[in-house]
């Protein structure tokens, strides 16, 4: 059977430091220049940047990062905007209701924080709409603190050098999070950097598909590869259906009132799709999302005010691992 991070890792946490350095110093040479990483960013841009990288990759996040800090350059300044101002200005990103959490996220940190994106990883998890990952990459990222931040492609990099199997779980373990932690350098400022470098090498060298050892600075330490590159014998590893389904569906209703100047009428909107049932329920959840309004007379619109909190749900969950892509 294949090893599961719960084996005891193949790099030793007393060793760990092997990792760190090469890592790093490659990081150092072949970092891409991203907005989000400059110090003009700020812990805004850098919180904006990770809500938009969740399941997006970097060429669709570029141009829609720099429209959203152009015209909301601060918390205050999106929290002053109806939310479905934020759902029109996130276009074609996908996974929408990341708009609607960066506009809540925006509301409560102009409440509670003068406007400033708070500093303490636990005041960052109180934020609506913010996880466990989202908290800890913003407190490393844009405040240099020492935290674990698992993405997708830091698991894959600790799954292959760490514990040598190919991939890592479908969901995030608790073993994974520990090792983590305790592969994190000490200092502070090598931790933040550390959880920069390994995010890096996963995205563009330790990929999912086509991992290109021979660029790969840990590529002597790394257990997979000393191992033979077992392949994956867990659980398929799951795909992304779009054509076809609700979400399609979501998004060309989206688009429809996106591009619309007023509200829209449902005969409109029922000229999107033509199955009627499917359409429906798509409409159905956009609206018990959130992401749409229904007006009298049959008319929708994006929505002009916050949406009221269950309270007895989460707007996301606490351990959410979103996955950066690679390119």
């Amino acid at each position: 059977m294949t090893a599961s991070p719960a084996s005891s890792p193949a790099v030793s946490t007393d060793s760990s430091h092997a990792l760190h350095s090469p890592v790093i110093a490659w990081f150092d040479e072949h970092a891409r220049d991203l907005p989000w990483r400059r110090p003009e960013a700020g812990p805004w841009g850098v919180m904006v940047s990770e809500f938009m990288l969740q399941q997006t990759p970097v060429s669709r996040v570029l141009p829609v990062y720099e429209q959203w800090l152009a015209r909301w350059p601060r918390p205050a300044d999106l929290a002053a905007e109806a939310p479905g101002e934020a759902v029109r200005a996130w276009g074609r990103l996908g996974y929408p209701r990341r708009a609607l959490r960066l506009h809540g996220a925006a509301v409560a940190i102009t409440d509670r924080h003068g406007g400033d994106v708070p500093r303490e990883h636990g005041q960052l998890l109180a934020l609506p709409g913010i996880g466990e990952y989202t908290a800890a990459a913003v407190a490393s990222f844009a405040y240099g603190q020492r935290h674990a931040v698992l993405d997708t492609n830091v698991r894959r990099v600790l799954a292959r050098t760490a514990t040598g199997v190919e991939y890592p779980p479908n969901a995030t373990t608790a073993a994974e999070r520990r090792l983590a932690r305790a592969l994190l350098p000490e200092d502070e400022g090598t931790a933040a950097r550390w959880a920069a470098a390994s995010m890096e090498l996963g995205a563009l060298v330790c990929t999912a598909k086509s991992p290109d050892c021979a660029r790969c600075p840990v590529a002597g330490l790394c257990a997979w590869r000393l191992a033979g590159k077992p392949p994956h014998e867990g659980p398929p590893r799951r795909g992304q259906t779009y054509a076809g389904t609700d979400r399609q569906v979501r998004g060309k209703l989206l688009a429809v009132l996106r591009e619309a100047v007023g509200a829209v009428p449902q005969s409109v909107l029922d000229t999107v799709w033509d199955e009627p049932v499917q359409r429906a329920r798509a409409l159905d959840g956009l609206v018990s999302d959130g992401l749409v309004e229904p007006l009298d007379g049959g008319f929708y619109r994006l929505p002009q005010t916050l949406p009221q909190p269950d309270p007895h749900a989460r707007t996301q969950p606490r351990t959410q691992t979103p996955g950066h892509p690679q390119v």
